[in-house]
């Protein structure tokens, strides 16, 4: 099978500071200040072409990080990311100016995707129709709710056509039934024979749609593999997380953050 997306050892550090000035010495002076922190540690794994890949884990664990590493949106401090294909982020507000309105938005989109005139006037009614905005669309995205923004910018995405599609969270607001229209679409992209990458909380939405589920814990890969086997650990995981304490759940993360760091040690 044909590579749509290949990932190897990708890390991204940030520095995290206690303030401006601290952020400033870190820059002019050879003494390191700040806290390293490491969103993602050593990730890897392979999605072919055709396949829908979710990726769960609970909050802080890298998701959203990887999601942008993939779209391009934001480099990976080392590894490698492979993508084959135009890659397409759909995620809440992603990539929409704020002070312009829908309209405007998706005229900007499109060219910065490089559509001609002619070509966005032609896919800017389905894309208004599909969005289902109605007069907002002439409104400032500033104007708009987090729902509204999703669907502009799920509109926009899907309207495009992409080889691959990246959708982050994009279904978890807004109302039921656009939700449901919209993984109407994912569907029969997945007919289509487009990789997919699916970021949600959503299991029942996971169980339903993804072929493959790569669980993040922290920024490491806890598992990858068929959607069916993972999604039954992950929800254990998810009971067993529910009924921690404070100080368990504290505990666990120390703990796999330091595992963490005795691998990156070892590979340096």
């Amino acid at each position: 099978m044909e590579k749509a997306i290949v990932v190897k050892n990708v890390t991204k550090k940030y520095k995290l500071y206690n303030g401006n000035k601290e952020r400033i010495l870190d820059l002019i002076t050879p003494k390191n200040y700040g806290e390293d922190f490491y969103a993602l540690s050593n990730v890897s794994f392979e999605a072919e072409k055709g396949d829908v890949v979710g990726f769960i884990g609970i909050n802080g664990s890298g998701k959203s990080t990887l999601s942008n590493i993939i779209a391009g949106i934001v480099p990976q401090t080392t590894g490698t990311v492979e993508v084959n294909g135009e890659a397409s982020l759909i995620a809440v507000s992603a990539g929409l100016k704020n002070d312009l309105t829908g309209r405007d938005n998706i005229e900007l989109k499109c060219l910065m995707l490089g559509f001609n005139k002619k070509e966005i006037e032609k896919l800017e009614p389905e894309i208004i129709e599909f969005s289902e905005l109605g007069k907002f669309i002439d409104q400032p995205v500033k104007s708009y709710s987090s729902g509204m923004k999703s669907r502009l910018g799920f509109a926009i995405s899907v309207s495009i056509n992409p080889n691959i599609l990246i959708i982050d969270e994009a279904l978890s607001v807004g109302d039921k039934a656009f939700a449901a229209k919209s993984l109407e679409k994912m569907k029969e992209f997945k007919r289509m024979g487009k990789t997919m990458i699916f970021v949600s909380h959503s299991i029942s939405q996971m169980k339903q749609f993804c072929d493959k589920v790569l669980w993040l814990e922290f920024g490491t890969v806890k598992e990858y593999g068929p959607a069916s086997e993972v999604l039954k650990k992950y929800d254990e995981f998810i009971k067993r997380w529910k009924g921690m304490s404070a100080k368990e759940r504290e505990d666990y993360k120390a703990s796999v953050v330091e595992k963490q760091r005795e691998l990156l040690t070892i590979k340096s």
